[in-house]
């Protein structure tokens, strides 16, 4: 034991080594057990906190907890400044890349659990995607930095070069980084999230997937539309997943030969017929026009379904029972009717006009006099 080497006695070189494969070791043991325990604490409960931190903590390097090692061992012996400046720098580098490991897992982690209860709130998937890469991008920026200033790069010149650099590079992808930035917007502002229901324009359909710089539609008619996120939201985006009722509103229009005994008991009649469908609510129904040809009729009612196909049924058996009561009570709808007087005789005139109104009340074809 009385032998040298590099100035340190054979003795002294065991005591590190024992050093070295105890702390390693030990490490490696009390990160086991608190995976264990923590895994266990899972099993028992639904918070995501411990899922992610088991899969942080399964994601420890064995060759950082050794680095860690030799750093301790090192202290018993006598080494140059320059090994010990070395073992410092390398021990720091190891246990920071090892804290972005342990970020990263645990971003990993989350973003696959949020994934998983995607049916249960489709707002989450939206823009914990975003958010994730953006935060481990951010995160391994950081501890690059801290490396580099850890081996003794001058990071000041650097960022201020990055910052020069970034201007350039930022003109030369505007327009990636504004379909990058229109991104963030939408997961933070959500005007829409995967699965709503959009109109563009004139395009309409479901949201499929919102990435970095476009964001994809199914249409109706099974094909992708693509949009790129900074014109999607330049433009007007009807979300019709976040309707709660529909407002509608139709009109119908009368014969001018229908007495006025009769046009006044029509809006009674429709409301009756509008407010005894279920999912309905009738909000009004006038006389809304007396211009020739016809005398006309709005209504407005409410379907409380967003369901687009309770909405056409509905319609469909209000426009039907309204056409049942109109030939109850004996009012026909107005039809076209055009006149052409061709005829210089009064009595002709007359005739021809007494003619059209017969057509007009027997529901007949577009009269014409001569």
């Amino acid at each position: 034991m009385e032998y040298v080497i590099l100035k340190n006695p054979v003795a002294d070189w065991l005591v590190a080594l024992v050093v070295v494969a105890a702390v390693a070791a030990g490490l490696d043991a009390v990160k086991s057990i608190l995976a264990r325990r923590l895994a266990a604490l899972a099993a028992r409960t639904d918070a995501k906190w411990d899922d992610i931190a088991v899969a942080a903590l399964r994601s420890t390097k064995l060759l950082v907890l050794i680095i860690v090692g030799i750093y301790a061992g090192a202290s018993f012996l006598a080494l140059p400044d320059k090994a010990q400046l070395f073992i410092g720098r390398v021990t720091i580098t190891a246990v920071l890349i090892q804290v972005a490991i342990w970020g990263d897992r645990a971003l990993r982690t989350w973003l696959v659990a949020t994934r998983a209860q995607r049916n249960e709130d489709p707002d989450r998937i939206t823009s914990s995607a975003a958010i994730a890469f953006l935060v481990r991008v951010a995160l391994w920026a950081v501890v690059a930095l801290m490396v580099l200033d850890n081996l003794g790069v001058n990071i000041t010149t650097l960022v201020a070069s990055l910052g020069i650099g970034g201007i350039a590079i930022a003109l030369a992808v505007q327009s990636i980084l504004g379909d990058l930035f229109a991104s963030l917007s939408i997961v933070l502002d959500k005007p829409f999230v995967v699965g709503d229901f959009i109109i563009v324009d004139k395009m309409l359909g479901t949201v499929e997937k919102i990435g970095l710089k476009t964001t994809r539609v199914r249409s109706l008619s099974g094909e992708q539309i693509v949009f790129s996120n900074n014109d999607l939201l330049k433009s007007r985006i009807q979300n019709l997943r976040r309707m709660e009722s529909r407002r509608v509103v139709f009109q119908f229009g009368v014969s001018h030969l229908t007495p006025a005994t009769l046009l006044r008991g029509l809006p009674e009649m429709v409301q009756q017929i509008v407010a005894a469908q279920p999912q309905v609510r009738f909000d009004r129904a006038h006389l809304a026009g007396i211009a020739a040809p016809v005398f006309n009729y709005e209504v407005v009612y409410y379907v409380d379904n967003t369901d687009y196909t309770v909405y056409m049924n509905v319609q469909q058996e209000i426009y039907l029972s309204i056409l049942a009561g109109l030939e109850e009570r004996g009012v026909s709808l107005a039809l076209p009717v055009q006149l052409v007087r061709l005829a210089r005789d009064q009595s002709q005139l007359a005739q021809a006009a007494q003619a059209v109104d017969q057509a007009a009340w027997t529901g007949g074809d577009d009269a014409r006099a001569a």
